[in-house]
């Protein structure tokens, strides 16, 4: 049967620019090659839900139609990838406002806006606040790996989507438990995404209810010695 919209999917792919710079990826072993490793990430594909945005919309399109176990390649102009560059999004600071003197190519993070310095010129840098390769076309190599009907691992995959690890969880008559560790209390993407992992766990399966349960241990609670 083929992949429809609302459809939930394990899908692996290696995002690439015109110039073949890999800028993203599923596989690691293709991240260590090119330098883009997060030894915190999730590697081995991600579980998805055909049109729900979980990836940019040229690639979310193409999902349909096709079959479990197809391999391919889609190119995506700025418009369905990451949008068009705005000129007027790249703006001139006065270097005392920096943390640290900027240097061209450094990441930068102003009043909450996130960019890139592109320029220094003597009290003043610029700094590009346009969205990570705006104005780009680029190219996905893909592959759909399993389309998933199982409650339990289609809220395992928005978790591990999500949060990037595998939780406790138990399905119940309607309900889902997902047993969280404290060491996520003051986790910032958790406190971000655990409403939207919610909202979209009782919109797209037979859930009607998520629970989260903080569980703590006398493992957890004791005292770390030295050694440890």
């Amino acid at each position: 049967m083929s992949i429809a919209k609302g459809d939930f999917i394990k899908v692996s792919y290696t995002g690439k620019t015109d110039e073949g710079r890999v800028f993203d990826t599923t596989d690691e072993e293709t991240a260590k090659a090119n330098n883009i490793y997060n030894e915190k990430g999730k590697y081995g594909g991600d579980v998805i839900i055909v049109g729900s945005g979980h990836t940019v919309a040229g690639l979310d399109e193409d999902f349909a139609g096709k079959e479990v176990g197809y391999k391919g390649s889609v190119t995506i102009p700025p418009e369905k990838a990451f949008g068009h560059r705005n000129p007027e999004l790249i703006e001139s600071i006065p270097i005392t406002r920096f943390k640290d003197r900027p240097q061209v190519g450094m990441p930068v993070d102003l009043d909450g806006r996130p960019g890139i310095v592109i320029r220094v010129i003597g009290r003043m840098a610029q700094v590009d606040f346009n969205r990570f390769l705006a104005g780009q076309t680029v190219t996905y190599d893909y592959e759909i790996k399993e389309k998933i009907d199982d409650t339990e691992a289609k809220v395992q995959g928005l978790l591990g989507l999500y949060i990037g690890r595998a939780f406790s969880i138990k399905v119940n008559d309607g309900t889902v438990t997902v047993e969280i560790g404290p060491e996520l209390t003051y986790n910032q993407r958790w406190l971000m995404s655990k409403r939207q992992i919610a909202k979209e766990i009782i919109n797209n399966t037979e859930i009607k209810e998520v629970d989260y349960l903080e569980r703590y241990t006398e493992d957890i609670l004791a005292p770390k010695t030295a050694s440890e």
